[in-house]
C-alpha cells in the first residue's frame, strides 16, 4: 500500500491556532498534537498487519498494513491524522478571520467531528474531537452572527426604501416644480436600485408603491404640460389676431386714436402669456415691426409737421414786426388797411407750435387792440356826421357778411372767412362809432 499524503504541519501552526481558539472570548480549545511526531504513542500494529489507535474509551480499529513493517503502518495513519488535524486549523483560521461562509464552515467541521469516530487514522483522536466540537460551536455562533448581521442589514435596507418610497410618494402627491421632482425621482430609482439585502416579498410591496408614486408624479405633469400646450395653442391664436390688427394699423393717419389702439394691443398682448416658444418668438416679431413702422411714419410726420409749424412760427414772427411797426396815430385808416392786409396774410400762414400760440396771438391782438384805440380817437376827433358813418359801417359790415355767405354757398371757404374777417373787422368800427356816438 502506497501513501501520497504531504508532510503534516509543525507545531508552531499548532500552536498559532490554540492561540487564535483562546482569544475568541469562548474558552480555550484544547491542543491537539501532531501525531506524525511519534505514531507509536497514539497506535499499534500487531502481529497480523491490524492497526488500532488508542481513544479514552479503549482501543479501535482503524484499518490493515500488509505493505511493510509496523513503524510505517504507524507513520501513514498518523499523517491521515495529521491531514484532518488540518484541516481543523484552516477552520479555526478562516472562522477567525471571518472570511468564508460560516454556514459552510460548519458544515465542514460537522462532517469532520461526525466522520472522526470512524476515521482510519492515528493520533489524539479525543483531543481533535474535543477542538472539532469547539470549532463547530464557534462556527454556529458565527453563523448565528452572520444572520444576525443579515438581519439588521434587512432591516435598515428595508428603512431606506421605505423612506426612499415614502419621498416618492410625496413627490408624486404634491411636487409642481416638475423639472426638480423629476430628477429627484431618477435619483431616488438609482438609489434603489443600489439598496441590497431585502427580502423579495417586501422588496415587490414597497416597489409596486414607488411605481404608483412615479406614475401619479407622472400623470400629475403630464395633465399640467397639456393644459400649458392647450393655454399657448389659445395664446398663439389670439396672438395671431393681435399682430393681424397691428399690421392693418400700419399705414393709418389718425395718430392719436391708433397709437392708443396700440397701447391698449400691447397691454392685451401681455396678458395673454407665452404661445409655443417657436410660434411666440415670431408673432413677437410681426407685432413688433407692424407697431415699429406706424410709429416712426408717426415720429416722420411729427417731424415734418414740427418743422412747418416752425416755419409758421417764423413767418408771423415777421409779420409781428411789420405790424408792430404801424404808425396808428399818423394814419389810423391806413394803418387800419394795413392791419387788414397783415391779418389776412397771418390765417394764410396756418397753425404754429402749441407753446408759441399764446404769445404770438398776444402780440397780434396788443397791435390791433392799439390801431383800434387811434381809430376811435380819431373818429371822435374828425367826424361831425358820425351817424353816417355809423350807418356806412353797419351797411359794410352787411355787404362783408352777404359776401361771406355768397362765398360759402360757392364752395369758396377760403373767400367767405376773409370775408368773415372784414365783417368782423368793420363790426368792431361799427361798435367803436356807435361807443363814439353814445360818448359825445
Amino acid at each position: 500500500m502506497t501513501d501520497q499524503d504531504t508532510t503534516p504541519n509543525t507545531a508552531d501552526a499548532s500552536a498559532a491556532a490554540d492561540s487564535t481558539t483562546s482569544g475568541s472570548g469562548r474558552g480555550a480549545a484544547p491542543a491537539v498534537p501532531i501525531a506524525s511526531g511519534d505514531p507509536a504513542r497514539w497506535g499499534r500494529v500487531d502481529s497480523e498487519g491490524e492497526v488500532y489507535v488508542r481513544t479514552s474509551g479503549g482501543e479501535r480499529f482503524v484499518g490493515s498494513w500488509q505493505a511493510g513493517d509496523a513503524d510505517e503502518g504507524l507513520a501513514h495513519f498518523a499523517r491521515r491524522f495529521d491531514d484532518l488535524r488540518t484541516e481543523a486549523e484552516l477552520l479555526e483560521t478562516r472562522l477567525s478571520s471571518g472570511s468564508g461562509d460560516p454556514k459552510q464552515a460548519l458544515s465542514s467541521a460537522q462532517h469532520l467531528r461526525d466522520g472522526l469516530p470512524q476515521a482510519s487514522v492515528v493520533g489524539d483522536v479525543d483531543s481533535l474531537a474535543a477542538r472539532l466540537e469547539h470549532i463547530v460551536t464557534r462556527a454556529e455562533h458565527a453563523v448565528e452572527q452572520a444572520k444576525a448581521e443579515r438581519e439588521k442589514a434587512r432591516a435598515e435596507a428595508v428603512a431606506r426604501k421605505e423612506a426612499l418610497v415614502e419621498e416618492a410618494e410625496q413627490i408624486g402627491a404634491e411636487a409642481t416644480n416638475w423639472k426638480t421632482a423629476g430628477d429627484r425621482l431618477r435619483a431616488i430609482f438609482e438609489e434603489w436600485k443600489s439598496v441590497r439585502g431585502v427580502d423579495r416579498k417586501t422588496d415587490e410591496q414597497l416597489w409596486k408603491r414607488f411605481t404608483k408614486a412615479r406614475d401619479a408624479f407622472n400623470r400629475r405633469r403630464g395633465s399640467h404640460f397639456a393644459e400649458l400646450d392647450r393655454q399657448r395653442n389659445a395664446a398663439k391664436e389670439r396672438k395671431q389676431e393681435l399682430a393681424d390688427e397691428a399690421e392693418s394699423l400700419t399705414e393709418s393717419t389718425d395718430w392719436g386714436p391708433t397709437a392708443d389702439r396700440y397701447k391698449q394691443l400691447m397691454s392685451e398682448w401681455k396678458a395673454v402669456g407665452r404661445a409655443p416658444k417657436d410660434s411666440d418668438e415670431a408673432l413677437w416679431k410681426r407685432f413688433r415691426a407692424a407697431q415699429d413702422k406706424f410709429f416712426s411714419r408717426r415720429s416722420e410726420a411729427f417731424a415734418e409737421r414740427d418743422a412747418e409749424f416752425a416755419e409758421n412760427a417764423r413767418l408771423k414772427e415777421e409779420l409781428l414786426a411789420e405790424a408792430e411797426r404801424i404808425d396808428a396815430d399818423a394814419d389810423p385808416n391806413a394803418a387800419q388797411a394795413q392791419l387788414q392786409r397783415i391779418q389776412r396774410r397771418w390765417d394764410e400762414i396756418g397753425k404754429v407750435p402749441r407753446e408759441r400760440i399764446r404769445e404770438l396771438e398776444g402780440r397780434l391782438r396788443a397791435v390791433n387792440d392799439r390801431v383800434r384805440s387811434a381809430a376811435q380817437h380819431e373818429w371822435r376827433r374828425t367826424d361831425p356826421e358820425a351817424q353816417a358813418r355809423v350807418e356806412q359801417f353797419r351797411e359794410r359790415v352787411e355787404q362783408y357778411e352777404q359776401q361771406a355767405a355768397k362765398a360759402r354757398s360757392a364752395g369758396n371757404e377760403k373767400r367767405a372767412k376773409e370775408a368773415e374777417q372784414q365783417a368782423r373787422q368793420w363790426q368792431e368800427w361799427l361798435t367803436a362809432a356807435e361807443h363814439a356816438l353814445t360818448d359825445r
